[in-house]
């Protein structure tokens, strides 16, 4: 039996498809790359300014501001007053409300771990402060 041939080149069955692949690809790679850059965008932060060389009012705001040295962490000092770890909103929600700048001023000790200073700055921020500063501690 012989095989007869179509007169006029007639489609043999190539892919006439378009290739779809390449843009699942990179779609996907954007997805990931969002899915991760998102909660780095929304994520708040911790605003950090530098002080001002000029000490224009520097003994009415140092009069104003609240002082807090994280010396371990169970112990702290509120404005030179010792008090311990677990009464410090207690303590700090009284002198904030009664504060005109509601400015807080933050040292800490070398000893103490980073979530415990963080977890000072948050607890200070829940009682009302509106500005909290972060000051080397003083050397001997």
């Amino acid at each position: 039996m012989k095989r007869m041939r179509p007169r006029h080149g007639s489609l043999t069955g190539g892919i006439t498809d378009p290739n779809m692949t390449p843009l699942i690809d990179v779609s996907l790679v954007l997805v990931v790359i969002l899915l991760v850059a998102t909660p780095l965008a929304l994520q708040s932060g911790i605003a950090v300014s530098h002080a001002a060389g000029s000490g224009r009012a520097g003994a009415d705001a140092r009069a104003a501001r609240i002082e807090i040295s994280v010396i371990d962490e169970t112990s702290l000092r509120v404005n030179r007053v010792p008090v311990p770890r677990a009464n410090l909103g207690a303590a700090l929600t009284p002198l904030i409300q009664r504060s005109a700048t509601r400015e807080v001023v933050v040292r800490c000790s070398d000893r103490v771990t980073h979530g415990v200073f963080v977890s000072v700055l948050d607890e200070a921020k829940a009682c009302g402060a509106a500005h909290i500063a972060v000051v080397e501690e003083a050397r001997p």
